[in-house]
């Protein structure tokens, strides 16, 4: 447990906070807080998968403040509860990509001061001008990835090359096979195997997309996001959809259970980090982001989580097995394929009456 808490009593002390192992400043930050009864903690709401007690123990360390994470499971349930107001003691989230564009139309982020930052020229130049928030002035990327299947090699005879595999091999997969509970990945990926984009906004694509997973719908166990991971562990599941961050994991503890993107195409995700507009801790706050900016620290997040650093200084410093691994790090060749998620605007609600058509 970490003992030594400095409490913060302005921002020149923040500004002169260094790891003292390399001599790396966390921060020089310049801004407008005057909320002084928040400086010596920390809140942020993450993904489930993302909690990792040393990169907390670190920050406390170097910083004094102690961090406080709750975490949630859909980037819908994150967005609601900021909406309700139960998201005011938050200074740090972690939305996926196209929501970082719905929180920017609702106008719920703080404009990332980029002269704040220190380490932001580490990062991809994939990952510097992001189509989902140009010139990263409210995100800045945390994790990347693709949504594809994860099956149990020993006991399927071939390999499910693409989404159809599902439909193809239905009697055989009965109730052994999981669903995200995410309507745009799901619908995204019957809308691919049938030609179409994953942001389709034509309605008759969507009904088509529908009938096809109406049909499939007898055979799935369950539309689950994190509680197939133990089932597919313990052979109950043969073969499971899910984001290749869950699939890395898993497939280390048991190797026979292998990942594979869909030759047809599935999606590239990317989740973030950013500062809410009411940040009770905004030192704190940019603090937290240049420390996951830092390179080490960056290659410490991607081994310990299995995850993909967008931070090319990190990843040069990972071991050679990390990075030739194309379930973490997927060749060109492979992302020409997928497509990222965008926000669909009204037309949203088409998705959410066949979704709720699908789960009834």
């Amino acid at each position: 447990m970490i003992k030594r808490r400095t409490f913060l009593t302005g921002m020149s002390a923040l500004s002169a906070l260094s790891l003292s192992s390399c001599g790396w400043r966390l921060a020089n930050i310049n801004v407008k807080d005057n909320n002084t009864a928040q400086r010596d903690r920390l809140y942020i709401y993450t993904w489930t998968q993302y909690t990792d007690k040393e990169l907390l123990n670190t920050f406390t360390t170097q910083t004094g403040m102690k961090v406080i994470a709750d975490v949630y499971e859909s980037n819908d349930v994150m967005l609601a509860k900021l909406q309700a107001g139960g998201g005011g003691t938050y200074s740090i989230l972690y939305p996926s990509d196209y929501m970082v564009q719905k929180m920017v139309e609702k106008d719920l982020l703080h404009e990332i001061n980029h002269q704040n930052l220190i380490g932001l020229e580490n990062l991809f130049p994939r990952f510097n001008n992001p189509s989902y928030d140009p010139n990263n002035r409210y995100s800045i990327p945390f994790n990347w990835g693709t949504t594809g299947l994860l099956y149990n090699s020993e006991k399927l005879a071939s390999v499910p090359e693409d989404w159809d595999y599902l439909w193809k091999n239905q009697e055989q997969l009965n109730k052994r096979m999981t669903l995200l509970n995410d309507v745009r990945e799901v619908m995204g990926a019957a809308l691919r195997m049938l030609g179409y984009s994953y942001n389709s906004q034509n309605e008759s694509e969507i009904q088509q997309a529908y009938e096809k997973l109406k049909q499939l719908k007898p055979a799935i166990a369950a539309f689950d996001t994190d509680a197939w991971q133990n089932q597919i562990l313990a052979g109950d599941l043969l073969i499971a959809m899910c984001y290749s961050a869950d699939a890395v994991k898993i497939s280390k503890e048991n190797p026979k259970l292998k990942y594979v993107i869909p030759r047809s195409g599935s999606s590239l995700w990317t989740d973030t980090i950013v500062i809410p507009k009411n940040s009770p801790n905004l030192p704190g706050a940019y603090a937290w982001i240049n420390l996951i900016l830092k390179p080490e620290v960056a290659a410490q997040i991607s081994e310990r989580l299995n995850i993909s650093t967008p931070n090319q200084a990190g990843f040069e410093q990972l071991p050679k097995q990390i990075r030739d691994n194309e379930n973490l790090f997927p060749s060109e060749s492979l992302l020409e394929k997928c497509e990222r998620l965008t926000p669909v605007g009204q037309f949203e609600e088409v998705y959410e009456r066949y979704w709720t058509q699908l789960l009834a």
